[in-house]
């Protein structure tokens, strides 16, 4: 299907007139509504507005895609608006939006508007074709030139059909979706610029597309892997490849072209299932910190999970709602105790498997799962043994997945004849025992270490608590989402397992009060802000109340000195206050949603009103005044 196919001329308008992204999504909706290809406009505009809570669809350079595949939609669609002058719709590069697609997909359309999503974001990498439409005097010359490019696109594709390509390249992104697609657009201009014969193989969310073929990797001179995720690269074994981040697609394509043809390129050597590089592009350090927070991103939801149930059970009991007195009162309530418990008794295997799935995919998960149970062995049969936890989870882990690649290195030496039963025997048995003995002998003295930690964390004085609290807060904004930011957000999960609640309530702390900052700095010190920079700063209230910190990041790239400081000193005073308050949380996420679970709540309030203030005074006072 194409685009055009999806396009009428009621759902265009080519002038449209919006004060902000809300307004946008409102007018967007009635031009959809205007299709006929809507039943319900509000549960359509529930939908487009539960994708943009989870990301923006303003994907930069002035474009914006929002989208939404709900029941509410009878038939695919697309509506258009251009904003010529802008507006504002927080997009990834925070620069206002002119070209609007609102994308519609009924339940059963399988993933049309993924594809339709993919083929947009490609063909709007041509500036000039962007830039065309944005002029285009009428619909009716809007929707002729959508028609050309496509038609071009189509012609592209079948005269390059069994062409020898010199550059190959693979383009993935975590979401699969903007980000893939405007990588392989961007490269395959440069390219075609450059003359240089070439092909992109995209993996979306909708799979991969345009798949390279084993003959077309053996004749190219060299393969550009620009992939944010896991993407198959044992077929690139012995070739040129180029590793590295998605973004650099987008950005660097000349570059990364350039260094393809030039024939500086090292030579790929593939082991295990994973991504394993020679080239200084991707150190050890930065290969374990990947593979260790893709398994955190799997088992935090586990872990709310579970810490929601328990909680919810003890609060009950707490504050003897309906009449309960105890959890074992009610058998809802006892249920849900104890499946939370069962949950919470599963992490560290999990945790394990999950960085073991990180490390060498399927086989990796089921040998490092092994290592993890292995480690809880002692605890759960000796007695006084003390739980290995999260620490002994991230080794059982590590050991499992590299394990695996170290059998798979093995195994190479052998028949192929055998190559069928790797998988599904060698690696599985020998795996686990190999693992599971290892992570056995070694759980003893990871439980010893673990129980120091944990103890001397749940025996601290005040002023020890307080010191604690201020470094965790503090990290939470060192970098914001980097791996100081990761490591204190993970030490604060490691507590949850062990005990100590309040090590996660100041983390989460943390992690809450840089936007709140910022947005109460943009409220009392307005004339040092832009309109733009105020209007970021309001959506920032309900952002940091809800634990998400990437409204930040508008601020820090106009200011990073700044708002970095200020952001630590805030998160640093509502951490240490957070502690000093003996405020507590099972559950790593929700912010102030999960208010009624935190242990002394109106104390949380004021360590994170003590923490907002401060660093709103900090960036307030010493910002320069911005120029509209």
């Amino acid at each position: 299907m194409k685009i055009t196919d999806l396009l009428c001329l009621q759902g265009i308008d080519m002038n449209g007139e919006v004060a902000n992204k809300e307004e946008a999504i409102d007018h967007l909706v009635d031009l959809m509504v205007g299709t006929g290809n809507i039943s319900d406009k509000l549960a359509f505009k529930k939908g487009i507005l539960a994708r943009e809570a989870q990301s923006t669809t303003g994907i930069g350079e002035g474009i914006a895609i929002p989208h939404a595949q709900v029941a509410a939609v009878k038939k695919p669609g697309l509506a258009v608006m251009i904003v010529k002058d802008g507006v504002d719709y927080q997009s990834l590069d925070s620069q206002p939006a002119r070209l609007f697609f609102m994308i519609a997909a009924p339940v059963d359309g399988g993933n049309i508007h993924l594809e339709t999503l993919a083929r947009l974001s490609g063909m709007l990498m041509d500036n000039d074709f962007k830039e065309n439409l944005i002029n285009a005097s009428d619909a009716v010359e809007f929707l002729r030139l959508i028609d050309d490019k496509e038609n071009e696109i189509v012609k592209v594709k079948e005269e390059t059909d069994g062409t020898n390509y010199e550059v190959l390249a693979v383009t993935a992104c975590p979401t699969g979706i903007a980000h893939t697609f405007m990588a392989a657009e961007s490269l395959e201009a440069k390219a075609k610029e450059m003359n240089i014969l070439f092909k992109v193989e995209t993996n979306g969310a909708t799979g991969p597309k345009n798949v390279l073929t084993a003959e077309e990797i053996s004749k190219a001179r060299c393969i550009i892997v620009a992939a944010d995720k896991q993407v198959e690269m044992s077929r690139f074994d012995g070739r040129p490849v180029i590793i590295t981040k998605v973004a650099d697609g987008i950005n660097k394509a000349e570059e990364l072209l350039s260094q393809a043809i030039n024939g500086n390129v090292e030579i790929y050597h593939h082991q295990g299932d994973k991504v394993v590089s020679s080239s200084a592009n991707e150190g050890i350090w930065r290969k374990l910190y990947t593979q260790l927070t893709d398994a955190l991103s799997k088992i935090l939801p586990i872990i709310i999970g579970s810490g929601a149930l328990i909680s919810i059970a003890s609060l009950a009991a707490s504050y003897n709602l309906f009449g309960i007195k105890q959890i074992y009162d009610s058998i809802w309530l006892s249920n849900s105790y104890i499946l939370g418990i069962t949950v919470n008794g599963m992490i560290v295997a999990l945790f394990a498997g999950f960085i073991g799935q990180a490390i060498a995919s399927q086989q990796g998960f089921a040998v490092a799962l092994a290592g993890g149970a292995a480690m809880l062995l002692n605890n759960m049969y000796l007695q006084n043994m003390p739980s290995p936890g999260i620490l002994g989870a991230i080794i059982a882990g590590f050991i499992g997945g590299y394990v695996v690649i170290l059998l798979q290195k093995i195994c190479r030496k052998l028949p192929e004849c055998l190559d069928g039963i790797k998988p599904t025997v060698i690696y599985p048995i020998f795996g686990v025992m190999i693992t599971g003995v290892l992570s056995y002998l070694i759980s003893p003295y990871v439980g010893s270490l673990n129980q120091t930690i944990s103890v001397f964390i749940g025996s601290m004085d005040i002023v020890y608590k307080l010191i604690l609290g201020v470094i965790v807060g503090g990290m939470m904004s060192v970098d914001m989402g980097g791996p100081v930011n990761k490591i204190a957000y993970l030490f604060g999960i490691a507590q949850i397992v062990e005990g100590n609640f309040d090590v996660m309530a100041a983390v989460m702390a943390g992690g809450m009060v840089p936007p709140l900052a910022i947005a109460i700095s943009t409220t009392f010190f307005r004339n040092k802000f832009t309109l733009t920079e105020r209007k970021l700063g309001c959506q920032n209230y309900l952002k940091g109340l809800m634990f998400i910190s990437e409204g930040t990041i508008p601020f820090v790239q106009k200011d990073p000195r700044l708002v970095t400081l200020a952001c630590i000193v805030a998160s640093a005073v509502a951490g240490g206050f957070s502690m000093l308050y003996n405020c507590g949380i099972r559950i790593p996420h929700g912010g102030i949603f999960v208010l009624p679970l935190i242990a002394h709540p109106f104390r949380y309030i004021v360590a994170l009103l003590a923490g907002s203030l401060c660093g709103a005074v900090i960036y307030g006072f010493f910002k320069e005044i911005g120029e509209e």
